[in-house]
């Protein structure tokens, strides 16, 4: 197994920042593709797929993983099949808002499953930061209509299912080169999503003009390019680090929510109060997670 070069700190930071804004856009897009949430996630991945074939560095990284390191990032990849699934199903039964709103819970679930995952110790500061999340999430779900209640479920899901992919991507992160184990995650989580089409036969199959266009700018801006960047970020930091970065994605989403699908006039002030008590948190949170 190949080791992989760390970057510094400040620079894993700025990175996991980039890739949270190009991650806030995928909100938005999947609420304009009219696929279905697991259509949605097949196309992306086959599209992310071909263009890491024409890759010739995807190729080179492939043959110099062995195959252990294959099986568990393939492992890897099934969680963020389901996780992407169950994110835009989210999208679907709610809203974009709310969806990304539902992923700060996320550090609740990093800080039970990466030190576990890991095998390092519990930290009491991870588990108390994660448990203060609580009351803002729900806060968050206070100040939504009942009908998204399922979408909200969905997305809390989403959470623990990112969660887990994010520890054992921590694990993997030094072991390959980034567009090698992205690769290989996709491919065996475009399996099982094949899988569940077989199953699920949905009528929807096949994307309009439009929704090309946005395929296209969701798979290559921003799959490919942050899912590639994030790796490199977690050569560094730990995944519940990475994690408290991530939750600024309900900042950016939120925001072009608003301004693009008008998403804001169907949310309560009590939503707004709970994302503002989880960036608060978040912030407060990172200025001692620079490890």
């Amino acid at each position: 197994m190949s080791s992989q070069q760390a970057v510094s700190t400040p620079r894993a930071y700025a990175i996991m920042h980039v890739c949270v804004l190009l991650w806030g856009v995928t909100a938005i897009l999947g609420a304009l593709i009219s696929l279905p949430a697991l259509v949605l996630v097949a196309w992306r991945l086959s599209i992310v797929l071909l263009l890491l074939a024409l890759w010739p560095a995807t190729w080179r990284g492939l043959q110099a993983m062995s195959t252990a390191l294959r099986w568990r990032a393939a492992l890897a990849g099934v969680f963020v099949a389901l996780h992407w699934w169950t994110f835009y199903a989210s999208i679907k039964l709610s809203s974009a808002s709310v969806t990304v709103a539902c992923l700060a819970t996320t550090p609740v679930f990093v800080s039970w499953l990466e030190p576990l995952i890991v095998r390092r110790p519990f930290a009491r500061r991870e588990l108390l930061l994660g448990l203060a999340a609580v009351p803002a999430v729900w806060l968050v779900m206070g100040g939504t209509p009942p009908s998204m209640n399922l979408g909200i479920a969905v997305g809390i899901l989403s959470a623990l299912l990112v969660a887990i992919f994010a520890a054992l991507n921590k694990t993997l992160a030094r072991e390959a080169p980034p567009f090698a184990l992205t690769a290989v995650e996709f491919t065996a989580g475009l399996g099982i999503l094949l899988l569940g089409l077989l199953i699920l036969r949905p009528d929807h199959l096949w994307p309009t003009p439009q929704d090309w266009l946005w395929l296209i700018i969701l798979s290559a801006g921003c799959t490919l390019a942050p899912f590639a960047m994030a790796f490199v970020a977690l050569r560094t930091l730990s995944a519940w680090s990475a994690q408290l970065i991530v939750n600024l994605e309900p900042v950016y989403a939120i925001i072009l929510a608003a301004l693009l699908l008008g998403e804001g006039e169907a949310l309560q002030p009590g939503f707004y109060a709970g994302v503002v008590m989880l960036l608060g948190l978040t912030y407060w949170a990172s200025r001692g997670a620079g490890r």
